[in-house]
């Protein structure tokens, strides 16, 4: 019961101080929405108005909450359900605000936790459940015909589908259900789904598809989330950050915690007797900050799985010492040789191509040391030591300008190795057949510059090797004999790391140019040290220099022919 109650707590204190944000005017139109503080604006979203009104209704409906039947909530969740379905287009869409106008995907999220809310206000006996139902039923002709726009989105659309079905009972609804379900499943052996989002869009693929599994009867799909689950134990750090470090989402390089996962971790542990999903769903409350939008609602978890609140399962000790290479045997060059047979020419309209679906990943963990070996990505390793932290490492080349990412991790004797070659060249002029008369004008982009013959194709062929002994790790990056090369190895770290060392110059507040010696970064009492800098060309930057306040960096300029070793000690 202890987790429960820290849920209905940190509840109860996110109802009461959204209460003091809900728009009072009358004349507005945001009249009844919440005002969201980074904006000033009232949203109609999942994370919006509708994740307030979610944990609003868990105040009012349950005996254990401090708002319990409360009169004034009860008029306050009226306001906000008002809110909502003023501001429902026709189609039965809703518009975020920021982004995604008439947007059925967002529409969806929306309805997985509506449609809880909804049987919990119906078994209270509050009118308000008929206000719910209007807004659900408003969403069908939308959930019919709708599309997405992510990866992720298809499985929050069938989640929504299937909360309709089990509502209104439309054989129409399971059947688009059916349709989404068919595309199968974008998730690797060892468990990572397309957009290799560890911060957000892995809970919420696992989540809708543990709602769509539960009430179509498709037992199949909890072997997927059972996936993504291991994985993810081998994917936090020592203080319980999750890694992001790779995301193909906005969650990449920032900082996210466990707490997304609780509730689905929880539901499978009790689905599964499983004990670690239990010390994993344990983890995820450590940080608890927020109960999560309406979609994945710890508070609508739990009293919309009342046997959550029980916690039957034992917890089993976490793994804090292991080595793991997530996709190693993911055939990636086989599926994008593929690309050009299906005939979109890497051209996807509203979304991403996510490319870098399923690259290798190495996980090393002892203790509080944490590492991570990155292929297909603009960082390729990171390294914590309590809090002193690398947080990335970055190669930028002036033979095709801008970051490296290595197409392969393979295993070598004492660590690993990361590989490409570049390839840049030159194209000769177009066939005869293909082009005007001498002298008569034309239009550069509508020239078939495919068809332009290449030449002098050029090679750069890079690797770096990352060894690991004892508490060392090496960094050793080579070229080929190819010279002159601008090459700078860029080292991430974040703002208030402690950096010390004498043969760094400064380019701006927070880049700087190390050029010589060793750099010593310290955090309270953890410490690791790099060795050692270089400047053999003055190019500030080979690629974008933004300057940020949450990271400072340090670059070393190289010069192929290279076989430079970096040495950090921790």
């Amino acid at each position: 019961m202890k987790w429960y109650h820290q849920i209905v707590e940190k509840n109860d204190d996110i109802t009461e101080s959204q209460l003091e944000h809900q728009v009072m005017d009358k004349n507005s139109k945001y009249f009844g929405g919440i005002t969201n503080q980074a904006t000033g604006i009232p949203s109609p979203s999942h994370t919006g108005t509708c994740s307030v009104i979610g944990s609003w209704v868990c105040s009012y409906v349950n005996a254990d909450a401090e708002y319990y039947h409360s009169h004034e909530l009860a008029e306050r969740m009226e306001l906000a359900l008002d809110y909502m379905l003023t501001q429902q287009h026709e189609d039965g869409t809703i518009s975020p605000g920021w982004t995604n106008y008439h947007s059925p995907p967002d529409t969806a999220f929306i309805i997985t936790g509506f449609a809880q809310i909804y049987w919990l206000l119906q078994k209270d006996g509050s009118r308000l459940a008929e206000k719910v139902n209007l807004f659900l039923k408003r969403t069908i002709p939308a959930m019919l015909t709708g599309g997405c726009h992510t990866p992720n989105h298809r499985w929050v659309l069938t989640s929504a589908l299937s909360h309709l079905y089990t509502i209104f009972e439309d054989p129409a609804l399971k059947e688009r259900a059916e349709q989404w379900l068919q595309e199968g499943m974008d998730i690797t052996k060892d468990g990572e789904w397309t957009e290799r989002s560890n911060g957000i869009y892995n809970s919420v693929s696992n989540i809708c598809l543990y709602h769509t599994a539960s009430l179509l009867g498709k037992p199949a799909l909890f072997q997927y989330i059972r996936e993504n689950l291991d994985m993810m134990k081998f994917l936090v750090h020592p203080d319980g950050e999750v890694v992001t470090d790779y995301s193909g989402r906005q969650d990449l390089g920032n900082r996210y915690d466990l707490t997304p996962y609780h509730l689905i971790y929880h539901l499978m542990a009790y689905k599964d007797d499983n004990p670690q999903y239990m010390a994993m769903a344990e983890l995820a409350l450590d940080r608890l900050s927020e109960v999560g939008p309406v979609n994945n609602h710890l508070m609508l978890g739990y009293l919309s799985f009342p046997f959550l609140q029980e916690e039957k399962v034992e917890k089993a000790e976490l793994p804090k010492e292991y080595e793991i290479f997530i996709n190693e045997n993911y055939p990636v060059k086989e599926s994008l040789d593929k690309m050009d047979e299906v005939g979109h020419h890497s051209k996807i309209v509203h979304s991403s191509m996510h490319r870098s679906f399923g690259a290798q990943t190495v996980r090393y963990r002892k203790q509080n040391r944490s590492a991570t070996i990155m292929g297909m990505n603009p960082s390729i390793f990171s390294l914590y030591n309590g809090k002193a932290k690398l947080l990335g490492t970055q190669i930028y080349t002036s033979f095709s300008p801008g970051v490296v990412e290595f197409d392969a991790i393979h295993r070598i004797e004492g660590g690993y190795r990361l590989s490409t070659t570049l390839e840049k060249g030159y194209t000769g002029p177009l066939p005869s057949s293909y082009t005007n008369q001498e002298g008569e004008r034309s239009t550069w982009y509508l020239l078939p510059h495919q068809l332009r013959p290449p030449t002098h194709t050029q090679f750069l062929q890079i690797s770096v090797d990352i060894l690991k002994e004892e508490n060392n790790w090496t960094i050793a990056l080579q070229t080929d004999p190819l010279e002159d090369v601008f090459i700078q190895v860029v080292f991430i770290f974040n703002q208030e790391a402690m950096i010390r060392s004498d043969g760094v110059s400064e380019i701006d507040k927070n880049n700087h140019l190390w050029k010589d010696g060793q750099l010593n970064i310290r955090m309270g009492n953890d410490r690791m040290s790099i060795s050692l800098g270089a400047y053999e060309h003055w190019q500030k930057s080979l690629g974008s220099m933004k300057s940020s306040e949450n990271i400072q960096e340090y670059r070393v300029n190289v010069l192929s022919p290279v076989n430079k070793r970096f040495l950090i000690t921790i």
